[in-house]
């Protein structure tokens, strides 16, 4: 992709952001050959972790369910610190907490990608795996409620009684 006159012309190989396009043809090798797998590979830890951040940042930017949980991890950590919980405690809190986390990512992953494959139309298959996904998702909440009930309720219970 270049500018000219402050248009965008597009090269064969490039889409309108700038994203090598791969044919078919780049796939494939001579016979007997072992494909380059280099280019596909991340050339070092640190371009590892941009993509790594890159994928979060773009899940909290663009997924509402992935801000509702994020919003809903905060609250937990100020109750956290306001009923002073102890290390085993948070270490459960954290557990739970990562876990959501990781499976909201998972859920969105899995959904982009079968919408993908799908080319946005439905597919009873698409839907399945993607209520799948969300299923998952919601096993693991399930999980997070469960370990904030055992860690906070005797807490909010001692404030009462």
């Amino acid at each position: 992709m270049a500018l000219q006159d402050n248009k965008k012309v597009f090269r064969k190989d490039f889409d309108e952001h700038g994203v090598k396009i791969y044919e078919k043809g780049d796939y494939s090798t001579e016979r007997g050959q072992k494909p380059d797998r280099r280019r596909w590979k991340n050339e070092n830890f640190f371009s590892s972790l941009h993509f790594a951040l890159t994928g979060i940042v773009t899940a909290i930017k663009e997924e509402s369910n992935m801000r509702k949980h994020l919003l809903v991890a905060i609250i937990v950590l100020i109750a956290g610190l306001l009923f002073q919980i102890n290390y085993y405690d948070w270490l459960m809190i954290f557990l739970a907490l990562f876990l959501v986390i990781s499976m909201e990512l998972m859920n969105s992953a899995i959904e982009n990608v079968v919408d993908l494959a799908a080319d946005y139309n439905f597919h009873m298959r698409a839907k399945r795996a993607k209520d799948m996904a969300a299923g998952a998702v919601l096993l693991i909440s399930c999980f997070s409620v469960v370990v904030g009930l055992f860690v906070f309720l005797p807490k909010i219970w001692s404030l009462f009684f």
